[in-house]
């Protein structure tokens, strides 16, 4: 049996998994990650790998972004500092454990778990988008992530669909990151006065027959909806797959932007539309990892 080795380095906690090549996760292990110093980091990544007696061929790495998957350089992250910035995560870790890693952003991450094990296994070309806390997304074509010319295709959050529409943190006027998210759907609601703890209570008061919350989730499903109808437009996937927290614990919310998917085509594309839920949990993009581990 071959084992490969998926790192999850997120901005408060990191994540080492081993998972062997039926992409059963095996071992789990979870620390702080050092939001300064990121050879502390490193080093305890090196320990924890060390700990798996296994045959392990590889590693795949996810990290905050955005990255400069050329090289495997972290550019910037807001919730790492200092060494973090411009550290070349993939090389300083090889050198560390003397294995191949190869370094993704977690939306790839995941697109390449659902394309490869996931509800997308069947089929060779499958677009991705996490619609949580923020959106991201990824493109797989025959298996392999789609990076573009300089690695950042997918990197979609900030693509303006609503001129002077809503904002947050850094997210341009009217990105679609803005519109559809969690974090934007709850902040639109408490700008308009509601007491919302998440997306989910802005969905309850909707149906409810809230007029205000009502609005804010049809806009989300409209923008998500337009944007995908986009996407069948330039890329003609076989299968649009939505994860997140928004997409798979909202009732009713994939179903209602597949059938506005098909009303936004040509109608000779409409019955190709597949718009489906994530059939993977919170581990799809360690399972991702792996995927690339393995493949490289």
């Amino acid at each position: 049996m071959k084992y490969a080795v998926a790192i999850d380095i997120g901005g408060t906690n990191t994540r080492v998994a081993l998972i062997d090549e039926n992409y059963e996760i095996e071992q789990r292990i979870q620390f702080p990650t050092d939001a300064d110093d990121p050879y502390a980091t490193m080093n305890q990544i090196k320990e924890v790998i060390d700990g798996f007696d296994k045959d392990i061929v590889g590693v795949g790495m996810s990290c905050p972004g955005p990255l400069d998957l050329m090289v495997g350089k972290i550019l910037t992250t807001p919730n790492l500092h200092g060494k973090w910035h411009g550290f070349y995560v993939e090389k300083e870790l090889e050198n560390l454990i003397h294995k191949p890693v190869q370094l993704e952003n977690d939306a790839n991450l995941a697109a390449l778990a659902e394309a490869v094990i996931g509800e997308g296994k069947d089929s060779n070309i499958v677009q991705y988008l996490t619609v949580s806390t923020g959106l991201g997304a990824g493109l797989v074509i025959n298996k392999e992530v789609f990076q573009g010319a300089h690695g950042f295709a997918n990197e979609v959050a900030n693509t303006c669909l609503w001129n002077n529409g809503p904002s947050h943190g850094s997210i341009y006027p009217g990105g679609i990151e803005a519109i559809c998210s969690g974090t934007a759907i709850e902040q639109r609601a408490k700008k308009a006065g509601l007491e919302v703890a998440h997306a989910g209570e802005v969905n309850d008061l909707a149906l409810q027959g809230n007029k205000v919350a009502k609005e804010i989730m049809d806009d989300a499903k409209l923008y998500l909806a337009n944007y995908i109808a986009g996407i069948q437009a330039f890329v003609d996937p076989e299968m649009v797959i939505l994860g997140g927290s928004v997409a798979l614990k909202i009732p009713g919310f994939v179903e209602e932007v597949e059938s506005l998917v098909k009303e936004k085509v040509y109608a000779v594309i409409a019955p190709l539309v597949k718009v489906r839920k994530s059939t993977l949990n919170e581990d799809s993009g360690l399972l991702g990892a792996a995927c690339l581990a393995f493949s490289k």
